[in-house]
């Protein structure tokens, strides 16, 4: 009932533990705190919490025009809806390294399990437009040992994204990745990876987790999580497809009224009231307020 029962540091543990299992992590992107539910009930291992999806919610490209308190106050309502550890997209931290520091503890302190770091230009753009730029080794590595100089519990995950094989290729996407790892990089997240010969050579490159970016009509095939488990993938995400399979639904929806004018046909593509209820848990809600207001007044004062 209401939020999770385990505390911030609890799942920040358990993704140190699971990411040191060896295994594959499938991290799904929530758009809101009851999609993040959702996920949870599936049985997937983690929550994702893209910043691409956040400005879209926000009716705005992902180029940057999201700040620091929109992205906290939504990972902190996904955060505390779900017992699974969350990993949120802090982009390029928010400014400088001073700012990157205040961006850790602010996201710290709603409660996510880690966050990555990247190496765009900012203001930055989608890892998977065109015409991105990346800024020197020098100005990468001072946002990373921001990052991890200015978290306070050691499990917070501090995760790097480069989005240099853009531009450069996988040769210097392979010495940046070292070199934020020597930073203080906790895993590497290389972006727009177009084979899986690609994420292998990363792996081979790093001794940390290394993420997989599944994003739909992107640079990078959607490849099968075993296919990126058979290359030492460690953690995988679906940043933007449980929004885009909503929207969808969404826009199909709108067309059936405009065309039918109801929407009887698409009763069986809904979750129903009792799939809804069960996932807010509203049984437990019932049992609390029976629980608390079951007594009755006796008529007096006494």
């Amino acid at each position: 009932m209401l939020y999770s029962g385990l505390t911030p540091a609890a799942k920040r543990a358990q993704l140190r533990t699971d990411l040191a299992g060896g295994g594959l992590l499938r991290f799904p992107g929530a758009f809101n705190p009851l999609s993040a539910k959702l996920i949870q009930a599936k049985g997937f291992e983690g929550v994702y919490i893209s910043g691409a999806v956040l400005a879209a919610d926000l009716g705005l490209p992902d180029i940057g025009l999201t700040t620091l308190t929109e992205v906290a106050g939504r990972s902190q309502q996904i955060s505390r809806m779900t017992d699974l550890p969350t990993l949120v997209d802090a982009d390029t931290g928010f400014g400088e390294p001073m700012n990157v520091a205040r961006t850790v503890q602010t996201l710290e302190d709603a409660g996510v399990a880690g966050l990555h770091i990247e190496d765009q230009v900012n203001p930055k753009r989608c890892g998977h437009l065109d015409g991105k730029q990346v800024v020197d080794t020098d100005t990468a590595l001072k946002r990373i040992r921001a990052a991890v100089d200015a978290r306070r519990d050691p499990n917070l995950l501090v995760m790097a994204r480069t989005d240099i094989r853009a531009g450069d290729g996988l040769a210097a996407a392979i010495d940046r990745a070292k070199a934020l790892v020597d930073a203080g990089a906790d895993a590497i997240f290389p972006e727009a990876m177009g084979t899986l010969a690609e994420f292998e050579a990363i792996r081979a490159a790093v001794d940390v987790p290394i993420l997989a970016n599944m994003t739909e009509f992107g640079k990078s095939e959607l490849f099968r999580v075993d296919q990126l488990a058979d290359v030492g993938i460690n953690l995988v995400i679906f940043p933007v497809s449980l929004l885009r399979l909503a929207m969808g639904a969404a826009e199909q929806g709108l067309d059936t009224i405009l065309a039918e004018g109801s929407l009887t046909s698409r009763l069986p593509a809904m979750q129903t009231r009792a799939e809804l209820y069960r996932l807010l848990d509203y049984e437990a809600y019932n049992r609390f307020d029976s629980g608390i207001f079951n007594f009755t007044l006796s008529g007096h004062d006494g």
